[in-house]
């Protein structure tokens, strides 16, 4: 449920965070369309010229429906700007074998059916999503060497997008090979900040709290004196709810372990390069007592364990919390909602404190959500890499002039009388409302440069002038929201990033349900003071006896495999 919320809360706040502009420089392959033939020993598969194919070359694939995408002037999914875009531009007719409704995993679902039967698969599969199925995809058979097609056509800039962490290939390595094109999203996209009413700070002539003791009492005052000055012992410190994880994506809690040099929920590397479970490590203790004494204090409300992360940011959106840690987008949803309800509040974005040591860590966040499978029967494989050159040419990188304002005028843009452009924010200017057509794309988000947008709004942060279209869309962005990039990028060497992204193991598949049961009931029990702290040795005794041990040995051998 987190995970499928989690990836509905970020389709809905992509106009937030790109507002469906970006540009970039032109050029599509290794070869200059002159230079490209029609013969065996051609670079592309099918004549060429000016960019595109003289002739529409095919491309098969299958699509999710989300709930956010939209559509307009009775288009659909087979029939819209984007594939007459594709065709028109580039000569690539994009044929969909089936779609259907994102929902219930119902994509996933069918994807898998097809495997089950041994049907053919199309031209191109791609997926957000299930690291088993993407393995079960590879492991099927049907699908090429990507990184050999990856590194004959892609694009300099793609290779430059793709080289800016070379990891993001690890998931679908196979003897060597890259099975699969990573699919990249924006780097630090959901690393956490801290958000505190500014209201409150200033009536309790308090301020920012930099480490763990000024942060307890910031939060003894939130939770004791009364910050909403409504006479009643109703307000806590701070929001969090650990429902699903403790590591999480909003309402987060993983800071706290940060803290004290631990990060559960995730495989984390040692100094010696092997990777280890983060929830068994002995540095939770100390994070495990300073929750369990916060929430005795009532500092986290009593109730954190049973919230999930929309439900724990209910209360600071209620005016009724001090403090809440979660993403920069944050303040596009769902903060907004606090000055709704409390109209005279006012909330700012702060840097994540240092814990007794000094230390702080928070989560990463992957540049890649999933991966792009190519066909070995593919007719026209540099077909898949024409399109997604363009789009990392022209899209993805802001020195283009080709995409200023959006994908499609009318579309995720207009432009009035007098020459200003209608984004978003002026949907009711746009003949049928504003739509995101970008997300009609083979990739879902047309194409994406990691470190180019949060590295961009640090530099607005500091006072840089736009330099280009797509920086001056960037800083029309509110003031908080730029804010809490720059200190996302200013504590980036806080990061500690899941190391483990492949395929689940072998014994995660039969032992992870029963052992991710025990890890949540047992490090509950010791915050809410059900248990001794003396417990978890237990626990961590229980948890390598009865499968642990064993998945620290795939999840290393895997590893190891990957570095090589």
């Amino acid at each position: 449920m987190a995970i499928t919320m989690k990836k509905t809360v970020m389709a809905l706040l992509s106009t937030v965070m790109l507002s469906g502009v970006l540009a970039g420089c032109s050029g599509t392959s290794k070869k200059t369309t002159e230079e490209a033939g029609t013969g065996e020993e051609s670079f592309y598969s099918a004549p060429f010229e000016n960019g595109k194919y003289t002739e529409p070359v095919s491309l098969t694939t299958v699509f999710p429906i989300s709930s956010n995408l939209k559509f307009k002037n009775g288009e659909n999914i087979e029939d819209n700007v984007h594939t007459r875009w594709a065709k028109e531009t580039l000569g690539i007719d994009i044929k969909y074998l089936w779609t259907v409704s994102e929902q219930n995993n119902a994509y996933e679902t069918k994807l898998r059916l097809m495997l089950t039967a041994g049907e053919e698969m199309p031209d191109i599969v791609a997926f957000r999503g299930s690291p088993a199925l993407i393995a079960d995809l590879i492991d099927s058979g049907q699908f090429a060497d990507a990184g050999e097609l990856f590194d004959k056509y892609a694009s300099d800039i793609y290779k430059k997008a793709m080289a800016e962490d070379p990891n993001v290939w690890n998931p679908l390595m196979r003897d060597g090979k890259r099975m699969g094109i990573p699919i990249l999203e924006n780097a630090y996209n959901n690393d956490p900040v801290m958000y505190i009413r500014e209201d409150w700070l200033k009536k309790l002539d308090l301020k920012a709290p930099t480490n763990i003791t000024e942060l307890e009492t910031v939060m003894d005052a939130f939770t004791n004196q009364d910050p909403d000055g409504n006479g009643k012992n109703d307000t806590t410190g701070l929001s969090v709810g650990f429902k699903n994880n403790l590591n999480t994506w909003m309402s987060d809690s993983g800071w706290i372990f940060g803290m004290f040099g631990a990060m559960p929920n995730q495989w984390n590397k040692t100094e010696d390069n092997r990777l280890v479970y983060g929830s068994v490590q002995p540095e939770m203790k100390p994070a495990l007592l300073k929750m369990k004494e916060w929430m005795d204090k009532g500092y986290i409300s009593a109730e954190s364990g049973l919230y999930d992360e929309n439900k724990a940011t209910e209360a600071f959106t209620a005016g009724k919390s001090g403090i809440i840690v979660g993403p920069y987008w944050m303040t596009g949803w769902p903060l907004p909602d606090l000055k709704v309800n409390v109209p005279d509040a006012e909330y700012k974005p702060y840097p994540l404190p240092a814990g007794p040591d000094g230390k702080i860590g928070r989560h990463g966040t992957a540049i890649s959500s999933g991966a792009v499978l190519i066909n070995k029967d593919m007719k026209h494989k540099d077909a898949f890499f024409v399109y997604q050159n363009y789009l990392f040419d022209h899209w993805a990188n802001p020195e283009s002039t080709v995409f200023t304002d959006g994908f499609a005028k009318g579309y995720d843009y207009d432009i009035g009388p007098n020459g200003e452009v209608y984004r978003e924010q002026q949907s009711d200017k746009i003949p049928g409302g504003w739509v995101d057509a970008i997300r009609y794309t083979l990739t879902f988000d047309g194409a994406i440069i990691p470190n180019l947008m949060m590295n961009s709004l640090a530099k607005l942060a500091d006072g840089a002038e736009p330099a280009n279209q797509y920086e001056k869309i960037l800083s029309e962005r509110i003031a908080e929201q730029i804010q809490a990039a720059k200190i996302v990028i200013d504590q980036k060497d806080a990061v500690m990033p899941e190391m483990f992204t492949g395929a689940p193991t072998p014994t995660q598949l039969s032992r992870g349900d029963m052992l991710s049961k025990l890890e949540k009931e047992v490090l509950n029990k010791i915050i809410y003071d059900k248990a001794s702290i003396d417990e978890f040795d237990a626990f961590v005794e229980k948890w390598k006896s009865t499968g642990g041990d064993q998945i620290t040995e795939e999840v290393n051998a895997w590893y190891q495999s990957v570095q090589k």
